[in-house]
């Protein structure tokens, strides 16, 4: 089974797909789809979509998982991601793949083994879990985790 993990982002929105066969899991790609943060909303907001329609046509995943959406202390970083989470889902479901959501303390857990796990030790598990793996940046390395706790999550 492949599942791609997702990690929305107005500014860039890591993505990560990993195989699991049985309690086996294992690297498959990673990247970051980038907006330009001087061009419109709508195209922003385009430029994800298509960025993450062609991961899904370029590796076809089973299912996805995604980060829930966190309330920012500033409101309109809150809109902004959510917008972005919306095109990110929005690509899911018109490729017509199932979409697990998990909250960021539910996926640190799963993955290091405790729900206040800062972004440092999230990436230093990655290299256990995922030996060899070249990790796009540190959006791509979130997505991962939320593949990998997909993975045993489900």
């Amino acid at each position: 089974m492949l599942i791609l993990g997702l990690d929305p982002s107005l500014s860039c929105t890591g993505w990560g797909v990993i195989r699991v066969e049985g309690s086996r899991i294992a690297h498959v790609a990673n990247g970051q789809v980038p907006t330009q943060a001087s061009a419109p909303m709508a195209q922003r907001l385009a430029d994800l979509h298509k960025g993450i329609a062609e991961v899904i046509a370029a590796h076809h995943p089973d299912r996805a998982a995604c980060e829930e959406v966190f309330a920012n202390k500033n409101p309109q970083s809150t809109l902004k991601l959510a917008q972005a989470r919306g095109c990110v889902l929005a690509a899911c479901g018109s490729a017509g793949i199932e979409v697990s959501e998990h909250a960021a303390r539910l996926v640190k857990k799963a993955v290091v083994g405790t729900g206040g796990a800062d972004k440092a030790q999230v990436q230093a598990m990655l290299k256990v879990l995922l030996p060899g793996a070249r990790v796009a940046g540190a959006d791509a390395a979130d997505a991962l985790a939320v593949a990998i706790a997909d993975a045993h999550l489900s």
